[in-house]
Parts: C-alpha cells; structure tokens; sequence
C-alpha cells in the first residue's frame, strides 16, 4: 500500500478503507474503534472469573481452614470408613449458609443425597459400591451447590467443579491478603490463641492416652512420616470446601444454560421415523411376551436354544437399545412440532408409545438377566448393570410424565436424583452378600466359583457364615482377612460386622476345595 495520506478538497485526511470488524467511530477527526461486542463464550466466563475478586469473609476462610485440619487428621493413616463420611460432610458446611438463603428444595435434596452417597464409605468394605457412590456424589454435590437446572449444565457438572477448583485459589487468596492488612492485629491474636489451644491439647491428651489405652484409641494418631501426606490432604480438602462455598455463593451462569431453540420439523418429516421405530419396538415387546407366556419349550421350538442361552445372547443389546431410545426420545422432543394442538397431541402419543414401548424393552431385558442369573449365578457386574436398567426404566417414567404438560424443566435435576438413589439402593442391598446367598443356594448349570466368592469383600463374610454346606463355609470363612479397626476414623460397619463373625467362627478348618 503507498504511504501517502489521502485528502479530500479541504485538506483533511479522509478515513481510511473499511476493515474487517466494527466500523470505526470519529471523535475530533480521529478513528475510535468501537469495543467489540464479547462472545457467547466470554459472556459467560468473564463474570464466572471476575467473581474471584470478591474477598472471602474471614469466618468462611477459619472455616475451611477448621475443615481442611479435620480432613488430614481423619484421612491420612486410615483406611476408609467413618472419618472419610465425616469429611464427606464437613466439606459441605462453608456451603450451607449460601444454599439455605436460595430456598430451594430440589437443591438441598441433591445435597443431601450426595453426603449420604459419601457416607456409604462408613457403611460398606466393597470398594467397587464405594467408588461408583463417591463418583455420583460428586456429580450431585456439583448439580446441587449450582443449581444446575439444564440438561447441559448437569453433563457438564465435572468441568463446573474444575472451573470452580480454580477460581477459588484466587478467592482465598485475595481473602488471606484482605485479613493480613486490615486486620493484621487480629490475625496475630487468632494464631496466638491458635497456637496455645494446640499446645495444650497436645500436651494433656498425650497425658490422658499414656493414662489410658481405650482413651489412647480415641485420639488421632501423630505420626512424624504422616505429617507431609497431612498437609497436603488438608489443603485439598479446605480447598474442596472453599470450592464448594464460592460456588454456593456464586454459581456460574451457565447453570441455567439451555440449549439454543432450534426450528421444528415438518409433522411428516418427524413422524414417519418415529412411528416406524415405534412399531418396531413393539413388534419386539410381542415377541418378548409371546416367549414368556409360551415357556421353556416356545423358546426351544423357536429359536433352538435353553432359557440360558436364550437370555445370555441378548442382554448387552437390550441395554443399549434402551439407552440409544433415551438419546433419540431427547432428540424427537426437540425437534417435534408444537404449533398446534394436533401437532402437540401427536407428539406426545408417538412419544409416549415410544417411551412406553421401550418400558417393555427394559422388562425384557430384566428377564433375561434374570434367567441367565439362574443358570450361571450373581457377579458384580450383573448387579450394576441390573441396577443401571432399572434407573433407565425409572428414568424413561420421568420422561412420559414431563410429556404430559410438555414441560421438563425439572427434569434434569430428577435424573441426577435417581441415578444417585440408585446407587444408594445398591449400597443398601450388599451387593456382595446377595452374590453369596444367591450362589451357595441356588441350582447353577456350572460349577460354583469357589474362588469368585471368597475373593469377595468384609460385607460378603456374614453371608459365608449362613451358608449351609459345612465345608464350604469353613473353606469362605477361612479366606476371609479382615483388617483390624484402628480408631475411630476407621470404623466401618461391613468390617465390624464381619469381625464379629470371624472372632466367633472356628479357625482349626482349611479349604480343601
């Protein structure tokens, strides 16, 4: 481009040529450009992050401070139990305040079932039902802390609680900053009184724990080689509590989010497809109630195969119908023509056919597993995914009775719900024992797996001591090995419970099997 300046006739320079971009203004002769208008994306995690300059208030900042020493103190050196539901709680306690003033029900529901999910850890030795409870808690406790009420700001929970981890260092920070320069001379006499206070614990308790063993069991263990893994466990967990409160006090504004709307179909353009995978559901629930009703020999006549057979080969499939229907249900609902009553009328029967076709489905599959578990006996996966059908079911229920008004806002929320009363239910019907109880009692066509058994958990050990073939009991019982309870942070009930049958069970037999 040349340099030279371009005039008009009265000798001002003319504005320069259109650039991709805002069009500029002119004040005074000079081009000021206008501010570009911020996208979707920044509209939504400008204000999420400016919140971090907000000062934490110095009574949450104790708080999570008093949190983050109880974790370490419960957490490391112990195994978990009764200390780690304990955290599970505490860790919610700088949140509450935040949570009440919103008067939310549905919220503080959501919380609720996330601390008993944590709470399980107290309740069950099976690390498999612990893990998958911890899991969902932390999904509900993020949907519940953010009142999250759309389906995208539910999926997208773990990337909120990231977010929120983040911008809480800044907020706790900026809180540090704040109380070190306008309250600098409370602050000294609060780590003054601090230090005294743990001065004299320590110096009486280790007094009374030397005067008493039961006492000495009572208290925290303080170990010199437990003191790195201490802090680094406490300042996790007070900064767990500080993400939770600053999310409580300030949730993102994607919570709400929603999907953009997007233009319905034409009626035969959405009802051709729909009305043909209804059709073909319920040619399959026929057939699902024809083999039912006609029995044993039906299902031999017909396809050549024994009931297990029969069960085994389709299960799998039946699961992911039942999830994909649930994706393309979402999907038809978006899309579905709503102008008029007719249009609404025929949505909601083509989808409820649908919704309860698919119900069938879901009994079938239940069958199914239910015959196969006949034959060749309980494992841990056949548990879960018989729980995880049975919340599809629960789940497809919700969605026919959001169908009715055509209204679902609450929807989300309530699938979050039941997935983690789910999981709640399968921690209460210990998992592992039925799998004992079922096994050892039950007519299988192969042989028992010894050896799948007595690799089970502490919560299976009251199950071995039911069992009525004298042998294999003293062969289930001998494999068991139960840890010893070391304080009160590691108490839990499946390893009490099975302590207390091992102690009175006799220990002279050995599994020869």
């Amino acid at each position: 481009m040349s340099s030279v300046a371009l005039m008009t006739d009265t000798g001002a320079p003319t504005p320069p040529p259109a650039l991709p971009g805002p069009p500029p203004s002119w004040v005074a002769g000079r081009a000021v450009p206008v501010p570009r208008v911020p996208g979707r994306v920044a509209q939504v995690l400008v204000p999420f992050w400016a919140e971090r300059r907000r000062p934490i208030e110095t009574r949450t900042l104790v708080l999570c401070g008093v949190v983050g020493v109880a974790g370490a103190v419960l957490l490391v050196g112990h195994r978990p139990g009764l200390g780690a539901a304990l955290v599970g709680l505490l860790v919610w306690a700088a949140a509450v305040p935040a949570m009440v003033r919103r008067r939310s029900v549905n919220d503080l529901l959501t919380a609720v079932l996330s601390v008993a999910l944590v709470a399980v850890v107290a309740v069950r030795d099976a690390g498999w039902v612990v893990m998958l409870c911890a899991l969902v808690a932390a999904w509900a406790g993020v949907v519940a802390v953010t009142s999250a009420r759309s389906a995208p700001a539910a999926v997208l929970a773990p990337l909120t609680w990231a977010a929120g981890a983040v911008r809480a260092l800044p907020w706790v920070a900026k809180g540090f900053e704040t109380l070190a320069g306008a309250r600098r001379g409370q602050l000294t006499v609060a780590l003054r009184s601090g230090a005294i206070t743990v001065a004299l614990l320590l110096v009486f308790g280790l007094l009374f724990a030397s005067a008493d063993r039961v006492f000495a069991s009572l208290m925290p263990r303080i170990e010199a080689e437990l003191l790195p893994g201490q802090v680094v466990v406490g300042i996790l967990v007070a900064l767990v509590s500080a993400a939770l409160a600053h999310l409580a006090l300030a949730p993102p504004s994607w919570s709400d989010a929603r999907l953009a709307p997007r233009a319905s179909a034409k009626r035969g353009e959405w009802l051709v497809p729909v009305l043909a995978l209804d059709a073909m559901v319920l040619l399959f629930v026929m057939v699902q109630v024809g083999a039912l009703l006609g029995g044993h020999r039906h299902v031999l006549k017909t396809a050549g195969l024994s009931y297990a057979q029969y069960a085994r080969e389709g299960f799998a499939q039946l699961v992911v119908v039942t999830a994909l229907t649930l994706v393309v249900v979402a999907v038809a609902a978006r899309r579905a023509p709503r102008e008029t009553p007719r249009d609404r009328l025929l949505s909601r029967i083509a989808l409820g056919v649908l919704c309860l076709g698919t119900l069938g489905v879901v009994a079938s599959a239940l069958r199914r597993m239910d015959l196969y578990v006949e034959a060749f006996g309980l494992t841990r996966l056949r548990v879960f995914v018989t729980v995880v059908e049975i919340a599809l079911a629960a789940v497809f229920v919700l969605v026919l009775v959001a169908g009715v008004r055509w209204r679902g806002r609450w929807l989300p929320r309530a699938v979050v719900q039941v997935v983690a009363v789910a999981m709640l239910g399968l921690a209460l019907v210990n998992p592992d024992a039925q799998i004992v109880r079922h096994n050892t009692t039950a007519d299988l066509t192969g042989t028992l797996d010894v050896g799948y058994l007595a690799g089970l958990s502490a919560d299976a050990v009251p199950a071995y001591a039911e069992v009525d073939d004298p042998d294999l009991r003293a062969c289930l019982l001998a494999s068991a090995a139960v840890p010893p309870t070391v304080g009160v942070a590691d108490w839990n009930l499946g390893r009490e419970r099975a302590t207390t049958v091992l102690s009175s069970a006799p220990t002279d037999e050995s599994c020869d099997r």
